[in-house]
């Protein structure tokens, strides 16, 4: 019944999706989040105690970094020395190893906001877990991102399905292949079937990471740790905000468009 349901989902969002290859944050994502028009900012403290706040402040340091309005905050040399006291990050990173997304950057953030642990594809395994535990635990950090982006390698890789990868690479393919096999059975255009290869390969993992037992699971399903899914373009520096894993936290999961 579950994988009936999940793939009606998909074949949903497959039909929405064909109809614009370049995404954008949904209005209904911004009015959850309580986006404001003609603002760029939020305050730092607030976004490390309430992770929905977070989303905002991610989102507006993201704005300013597509409009080239970017203020480079906490990156000056005292900021990069003074810090021996320890480190607080408002919110965690999974991103990919490419080197075209540079996360403080692209979030227009400082240092000491953002915990990062970066893999190609952003494919997780056990050291990744445990690092994203450790944000969570130790670091107290309750918002977790986990970023693809356009154009992505390990992803493109995974499309192809070779026979013989290299050495270790045959686990990123193994593990983006199943988003993969969805895109590619959508009938949709070259370009289209790798975006959405690539958007479906962030929703799968934010599953994984809602799931995964015994810290994640539990943190998630009661609200006190948000995980949530994002794309960014490399032509815009937007980066969206994937609507299904917003409206499917437990503070939106009743609201209805």
């Amino acid at each position: 019944m579950r994988n009936s349901v999940y793939y009606s989902i998909v074949i949903i969002f497959i039909f929405i999706y064909s109809k614009s290859s370049i995404a954008q944050t949904s209005d209904l994502v911004k009015k959850l989040i309580k986006v404001e028009e003609n603002q760029y900012f939020a305050d730092r403290d607030s976004a490390y105690l309430d992770p929905y706040y977070g989303l905002k402040k991610l989102y507006y340091g993201n704005l300013r970094f597509a409009e080239n309005k970017s203020i480079k905050p906490r990156q000056t040399d005292a900021d990069l020395k003074n810090n021996e006291l320890g480190q607080k990050p408002f919110a965690t990173i999974i991103g990919c190893a490419d080197s075209r997304v540079p996360n403080e950057i692209i979030f227009d953030q400082g240092v000491g906001d953002l915990f990062i642990t970066r893999t190609a594809g952003q494919v997780m395994a056990q050291a990744s877990y445990g690092t994203i535990e450790y944000g969570t635990e130790v670091l107290q950090t309750r918002l977790i991102v986990v970023l693809g982006h356009e154009s992505c390698g390990a992803v493109q890789a995974a499309m192809k399905l070779p026979e013989n990868p290299p050495g270790h690479v045959v686990t990123l393919i193994n593990a983006i292949k199943p988003a993969a096999l969805i895109a590619k059975n959508a009938n949709l255009s070259e370009k289209e079937t790798s975006d959405l290869a690539i958007r479906q390969n962030v929703i799968e993992q934010v599953s994984l990471l809602r799931g995964l037992e015994p810290v994640l699971s539990r943190r998630s399903e009661k609200g006190e740790v948000l995980i949530v899914g994002a794309v960014y373009n490399l032509h815009t520096g937007a980066v969206e905000l994937i609507e299904e894993t917003i409206t499917s936290l437990p503070k939106y999961a009743v609201v209805k468009k």
